[in-house]
């Protein structure tokens, strides 16, 4: 993390708990965005949104200090209205709603109007909107085309797919399918 912090040199967003070690590492490292998430050792991968309710004020303090250096915080957090206004009222300048829900249940409408209603909601009261988790060629389309969402997490899919067809080409691959949406949506 040290190399890469002194050598990355376009947006270096650390994903992380929000523990007293973590904002201390990033405190020392500043990079330009921490995105706070929820953490167990059990889970294989981010099974939902940060509880944004549990812990406030641990959460309210870690934004503060981060935000007196310059690292502007995110929070990962699951498509509600809820969670989005806490997120604001806890001094996070950004969001990134968890689409786990929609990308396990493509079909169902549901999940993808909490996302754009929780987009919407974001944008309205002046958080950066971002979007991720299980999202795939197959299925970025309909969230790529929220117009408040900003920016789209998908690291797994890509490095998954350039194992086939190289990383330039699998990124060109997932533009094209979200540059498709932007224009239709």
């Amino acid at each position: 993390m040290e190399r890469l912090a002194t050598t990355v040199r376009t947006v270096l967003n650390l994903e992380m708990a929000c523990t007293a070690e973590m904002v201390a590492i990033a405190g020392r490292l500043r990079p330009y965005q921490v995105t706070f998430v929820p953490e167990r050792r059990e889970e294989i991968t981010t099974e939902g949104g940060l509880d944004v309710g549990r812990d406030p004020s641990g959460l309210r303090s870690a934004i503060e200090r981060l935000a007196s250096i310059g690292v502007r915080t995110s929070l990962f957090i699951d498509a509600d209205r809820d969670a989005v206004s806490r997120s604001k009222d806890l001094g996070a300048v950004a969001i990134e709603l968890h689409t786990g829900r929609y990308a396990h249940h493509p079909d169902d409408s549901a999940p993808l109007r909490a996302l754009a209603d929780a987009a919407r909601l974001g944008r309205e009261l002046g958080l950066a909107v971002h979007a991720g988790h299980g999202l795939t060629v197959a299925n970025v389309g309909p969230v790529a085309a929220i117009p408040e969402i900003e920016e789209l997490n998908i690291g797994h899919s890509i490095v998954s797919r350039s194992v086939f067809i190289g990383i330039a080409a699998a990124v060109r691959e997932m533009r094209a399918v979200m540059d498709v949406a932007r224009t239709r949506g």
